[in-house]
């Protein structure tokens, strides 16, 4: 271990970063659940679904934002400050992502009981709750075989979100003959599949910080 981070160890930590994370993550699994709902809804309910979508991302903005705060005032920190950063602004992407998602759904009128959307909702919940999980590990890197299977579970749900959408698109061009309904069912694929895209960036972001404090 480097003298820094021999020094860095052995001096008081600001705790409460790690409750703002779990605060921030559990907003993330929360708005996933929500989110899944969304393809099963008529449209009359729509607009409380996305309504509480919304909310979740204005809380989750409120908690990134005292993180950025806790992280001036803080003279020591538990990790690397950009890291902190990072974790943060990763976190909130995905939620950002689920947001937009939503009111492209609700907006473009996308037809009821998609199966290729309800999977890839699926795939998001699954993988906001394993980053659930993977940011509850934070407060403890000794634990890095655990998370190790957590990532891998989030690069799985990925790849499946990536062969579910590659499908998804070659079935939407060869079926759908109406310019206007196929432009807007891709760009509510495509963000779904961004989702997931942000979900494998915790990751990463995760095992670079066990990689760095191990």
């Amino acid at each position: 271990m480097r003298l820094d981070r021999i020094i860095q160890a052995l001096l008081p930590h600001d705790e409460h970063f790690f409750v703002l994370f779990d605060k921030l993550a559990r907003t993330i699994v929360e708005a996933a659940d929500v989110f899944r709902t969304l393809p099963s809804q008529g449209n009359n309910e729509r607009e409380a679904t996305v309504k509480k979508i919304q909310e979740l991302e204005n809380k989750a903005d409120s908690i990134t934002h005292e993180i950025y705060i806790e992280l001036n005032k803080t003279f020591v920190t538990p990790f690397d400050r950009e890291d902190i950063h990072l974790l943060a602004s990763s976190l909130d992407d995905v939620l950002d992502y689920i947001d937009g998602s939503a009111k492209r759904f609700h907006m473009y009128k996308i037809k009821k009981n998609s199966p290729t959307i309800q999977r890839l909702a699926d795939i998001i919940y699954q993988s906001a709750i394993e980053i659930q999980q993977g940011v509850m590990l934070v407060a403890d890197m000794r634990r890095a075989e655990e998370l190790q299977k957590i990532l891998h579970k989030i690069n799985q749900y990925e790849n499946d979100a990536d062969t579910i959408f590659n499908q998804a698109i070659a079935e939407l061009f060869d079926n759908e003959t109406d310019a206007i309904e196929l432009i807007k069912i891709k760009e509510v694929l495509v963000n779904l599949e961004t989702t997931t895209d942000k979900c494998e960036d915790v990751a990463n972001v995760l095992e670079t910080l066990f990689i760095k404090n191990a």
